[in-house]
């Protein structure tokens, strides 16, 4: 049995139909796809998931995010805005235990595919439904994109420098917030489930997910009268932990902020006095002076080549990273001896790239087994092995365009 779930992985055995497109609910079936749930991912016939055209750059005309996102998900295609593609989709739900989905509020309700619907002959269903304000309130009727929720959640307004308007992350982490507690929110209903036999709903809201990350942000308004502003690479008060340029023109982060590692990075520097220096000597002091401070260290660093710097550092043990890119990662020794990043074989790109399946288990941890497939790739197999549908039924309906 242990060799099975290792094999196999946790989620072995749970169902999940994923509808909706782009990113947040695909990414939430995404995370559990990797840890083995068989994720049925149902689409437009014809021009499926727009994420399939996604990216910035598109060797062969195909996206590099779809891969990714998609990865060790089945593609069935049916046209859910048609009553015979809402009968397919009822029928396939029957035989799930989780549905994902991330259109408008209501829009499931209006094919027919409603929670309160489905749970008839489903009990046990969990509805994971991500969208950008949730599924109620004034504003659960509007569009919501991640740059939205990202914006109204907090967290453009504190990214970036403090001379330029609100940043991109430079990711689309609003999505991937929303998608990642969607992913725990199934889970936990799940195992109700399991204790009760009874489903339940998952709301995930965009804009809620980015402000469950804001830490102390909004006490600090409502009980200490300040906004948080953008203050670029430096973490305010908080010294020295910054980004440090390099004789070569490269860039450390050093994060020596607690008084024993300052100590350690003054030693390290060949400057220890700066240790018991009144304006350094303690984090509060350090904070007051950290302008000063960070000029200190920035003229010692740039006098030093990376890889120097980087040794010194390490050999001092005071925290400090490289600022990596994709080259970087792709050859530092590190990432390949935990395998942070697998290759996967690509029918179009041969071997392909892409991060591998995190958290890790010491006994059934998740893997990447395939990118993500060709469109409508598994209908056939789906609708006749789970849905229990009969090849003239399936040929009917691909006839008529329903899938």
């Amino acid at each position: 049995m242990t060799s099975d779930l290792h094999h196999e992985g946790p989620l072995h055995g749970v169902r999940v139909v994923e509808f909706g497109s782009l990113l947040a609910g695909p990414f939430c079936s995404q995370l559990l796809a990797d840890f083995g749930a068989e994720v049925i991912k149902c689409e437009p016939p014809r021009q499926g998931d727009p994420m399939r055209e996604w990216g910035q750059e598109k060797p062969h005309g195909k996206s590099l995010w779809w891969p990714i996102v998609a990865r060790n998900k089945k593609s069935v295609t049916v046209d859910l805005r048609t009553p015979e593609g809402q009968d397919v989709a009822r029928r396939l739900i029957a035989q799930c235990d989780v549905v994902v989905e991330n259109f408008r509020p209501g829009t499931m309700k209006r094919w027919g595919l409603g929670y309160e619907q489905l749970s008839v002959a489903n009990p046990g269903l969990v509805m994971v439904q991500v969208s950008g304000f949730g599924q109620n309130g004034p504003y659960s009727a509007r569009p919501g994109y991640g740059s939205v929720g990202e914006a109204m959640g907090g967290l453009r307004y504190v990214v970036g420098d403090p001379q330029t308007p609100p940043s991109r992350v430079g990711i689309s982490l609003g999505d991937s917030l929303a998608g990642t507690f969607a992913a725990l929110g199934a889970l936990l209903a799940l195992r109700v489930r399991d204790r009760t036999g009874r489903g339940q709903i998952v709301d995930s809201a965009i804009y809620e997910a980015v402000l469950a990350m804001m830490e102390s942000l909004l006490p600090e308004y409502a009980l200490g009268g300040h906004v948080r502003e953008r203050t670029g690479a430096i973490l305010p008060n908080i010294a020295p932990s910054n980004v440090y340029p390099t004789r070569d023109e490269g860039l450390v982060l050093i994060a020596a902020n607690q008084d024993t590692v300052f100590r350690r990075l003054a030693v390290a520097m060949g400057m220890a006095e700066l240790g018991t220096d009144p304006r350094f000597a303690s984090h509060a002091a350090r904070g007051r002076n950290q302008v000063e401070l960070d000029e200190i260290i920035a003229k010692w660093s740039g006098q030093h080549d990376t890889e120097e710097l980087m040794a010194v550092m390490i050999e001092n043990d005071v925290p400090t990273g490289r600022v990596y890119r994709a080259p970087e990662m792709l050859r530092d020794e590190h990432f390949a001896a935990r395998e942070a990043i697998v290759r996967i074989a690509h029918p179009e790109f041969g071997e392909f790239p892409m991060q591998n399946v995190v958290p890790r288990l010491s006994m059934t941890p998740g893997r990447v087994k395939w990118t993500g497939p060709r469109l409508g790739e598994h209908t056939d197999e789906v609708l006749t092995d789970i849905v229990g549908m009969e090849t003239a039924e399936i040929d009917a309906l691909r006839t008529s365009g329903v899938i």
